[in-house]
């Protein structure tokens, strides 16, 4: 979204949005962040994260930009869940109370907020389910059914792919498919830098990138078979490492592990790639995943490899865009096609037609014109008051 350009609201006139989320803003730069940005430029925006257990109880709030306010809820360890509920309840009271947030709307990341969260009345109630959470390591047991009560209250529902859509279209009737989006600009700056970051430049080529989380989505078992037939590939795996035993990732010397990067750092990273890669285990965690760094890796310029993730094949797939495999030897043919490749421009055309309408600005745009059209039938309003921000 340019920065001069007016944005027309009427449900954010008035109205604060408070976000719960499962995850941390200052984690991996993803849709949260994307999204939330973009309507910083409407209204105030509190990004509540899951508490942080320690010794102390209090409630951090960071003015993180212009509009932004990460929220970060400070626990003594030990409590009950009936007491974490108890005390971040209070904790959202108090965060009402000292910001003076008069109206508000309410976006869940994460149905498990309904624990604390029952007693809030908000102008609107909007859910971004990004993920099937319930299939991730470490789901709560009680997710499924907090969803349940979630989606009978939301006004307005938006899933984070087209399989995640499918797979929740029957449960509200007002549900809108909104898979990753990109930052061309960002990451189009792949294509033309040339300052390789200090723990890359030493890595020989070829070059096999991937950045994102390293968890039980991975999959660990192709990256190692084809780094062992292919020792002269080098695979540099960016981000943190979440969930998995950092012990249980492959220790070849043609694999590296730079760690988290931030987000600014990427395309930097991307840039001295020769191809890119989405290796996902197909498991359930995976089932309903649309992964960002499709576009992202697409929008540097980059052929990907990816294992058939639903969302992945289509469209990108059907479209001849990324190379599909579903084991060691398909990826290694895959990987042979591309570096022996000379000239990429006319796949490089095919990307960048396909990619011209996809934008966060875009998806931000669309979502808003559906939460204001949700807003007009909730209070049966005739007429629209507007106003502009810029």
């Amino acid at each position: 979204m340019d920065k001069n350009t007016a944005v027309d609201s009427t449900i954010f006139y008035n109205s604060d949005l408070i976000c719960f989320s499962h995850l941390r803003w200052k984690f991996v730069f993803q849709r949260p962040q994307h999204l939330l940005t973009r309507f910083s430029k409407l209204t105030r925006v509190f990004y509540f994260e899951e508490p942080v257990f320690g010794t102390e109880r209090k409630l951090h709030i960071e003015n993180y930009t212009s509009n932004i306010y990460v929220v970060t809820p400070h626990l003594p360890g030990q409590l009950s869940k009936a007491e974490i509920d108890e005390q971040l309840e209070r904790m959202i009271d108090l965060l009402i109370t000292q910001k003076n947030i008069e109206r508000y709307c309410c976006w869940y990341y994460t149905p498990m907020a309904l624990d604390f969260t029952g007693h809030l009345k908000p102008e609107m109630l909007i859910y971004d389910c990004m993920d099937e959470l319930s299939a991730f390591k470490f789901a709560p047991t009680e997710l499924l059914d907090n969803e349940k009560k979630l989606l009978e209250r939301a006004d307005i529902v938006f899933t984070g792919g087209y399989s995640l859509y499918y797979a929740k279209q029957h449960l509200h009737p007002n549900i809108h498919p909104f898979p990753s989006s990109i930052d061309k600009e960002h990451f189009g700056r792949a294509r033309i830098l040339k300052n390789e970051p200090e723990d890359q430049k030493n890595v020989p080529h070829p070059r096999f990138g991937f950045f994102g989380v390293l968890d039980e989505r991975f999959d660990l078992d192709v990256v190692a078979a084809v780094a062992k037939q292919k020792p002269d590939w080098h695979f540099i795996l960016v981000g943190p490492v979440v969930k998995i035993d950092p012990a249980i990732l492959p220790r070849l010397d043609n694999i590296h592990y730079p760690g988290p990067k931030q987000y600014d750092e990427l395309p930097q990273y991307l840039a001295g790639w020769d191809v890119a890669i989405i290796p996902f285990a197909i498991n359930e965690s995976t089932k309903y995943i649309s992964p960002t760094k499709t576009p992202e890796y697409l929008s540097g310029g980059k052929p990907v490899i990816s294992t058939p993730i639903r969302d992945v094949v289509s469209p990108y797939g059907d479209n001849d865009l990324v190379h599909i495999v579903s084991d060691a030897t398909d990826f290694i043919r895959a990987g042979e096609i591309e570096l022996d490749k000379k000239d990429r421009r006319s796949w490089l055309r095919r990307v960048d037609a396909f990619l011209a309408s996809n934008s966060w600005d875009n998806t931000f745009e669309q979502m808003l014109m559906l939460i204001e059209r949700t807003w007009k039938q909730i209070n049966n309003k005739t007429t629209l008051k507007v106003k502009t921000y810029v």
